[in-house]
């Protein structure tokens, strides 16, 4: 059964540097950070460190699928690592999907898009909680989310977190990553879609990665009036809140 709300735990993996388990929409994913490291001479950077990520599927053996998402993420992830802070190293970022909705996830040799940009908010999400327990220095935060533009009646509707259903059904679909300064770090798009239709995509992802809470007697409030999707960025903040209290508990 899909989470209804985001659920995450972190140093999950005793070993690394940093991990975290990551749970939305149907999709489970674990991560593990480790470094900065000495990179080998291959992925040696004279001026920065190389940012490496590796994505295992859920069942059988990575191909061209993975190597896609991979290539995303890593473009992502390095634009808000400080990577300039440790020349001649690695960052090495491994994702294992561990469970996705039926019917979500096909091993296969070809590249499908309307395959590939479903799982990735849950791969960035996952690895950006890693790279935080793991204390990886970083210019920024990122939260991430999918949105759907479905026909409805002769009518197109925007869905967030759309269900696979939904994705099959849709004209397009679309990715979306925010930074903490609300500047757009990913977008990744398939299908067609109007300029109009776009712009609602955009606010649409806009307000589920940078809508704000605010406290008011000790309680956080929400500020959005939507509360069919989650607030990302208040989700990233409480889960590290949680985990600093509970190491600091024994004080």
């Amino acid at each position: 059964m899909a989470t209804v709300t985001p659920e995450a735990s972190l140093n999950a993996l005793p070993r690394a540097d940093g991990s975290a388990r990551y749970s939305y929409a149907g999709y489970t994913v674990t991560a593990s950070v480790n470094g900065p490291i000495e990179a080998q001479r291959r992925d040696e950077h004279a001026y920065e460190a190389h940012v490496d990520v590796i994505v295992r599927p859920s069942a059988g053996v990575g191909g061209t699928r993975e190597r896609h998402l991979e290539f995303i993420l890593q473009s992502s992830l390095s634009q808000i690592i400080l990577v300039k802070n440790f020349p001649r190293s690695v960052i090495q970022i491994v994702l294992q999907v561990e469970s996705t909705p039926e019917n979500a996830y096909v091993n296969t040799k070809l590249v499908q898009a309307s395959l590939n940009l479903p799982i990735i908010p849950a791969l960035f999400q996952t690895a950006v909680l890693a790279l935080l327990s793991a204390a990886v220095p970083m210019k920024a935060t990122a939260t991430s989310t999918v949105v759907a533009v479905v026909s409805d009646d002769g009518s197109k509707k925007i869905v967030a977190d759309p269900s696979p259903q939904d994705i099959r059904e849709a004209t397009s679909l679309h990715v979306l990553a925010f930074t903490s300064h609300d500047e757009l770090l990913l977008s990744e798009s398939e299908g067609d879609f109007t300029v109009k239709e776009w712009d609602g995509v955009y606010e649409n992802a806009q307000k589920i990665c940078c809508q704000t809470a605010s406290k008011q007697d000790g309680i956080d409030m929400v500020l959005d009036d939507d509360a069919s999707s989650p607030d990302m960025r208040h989700f990233l903040r409480s889960t590290l809140e949680t985990k600093v209290a509970s190491d600091l508990h024994w004080k």
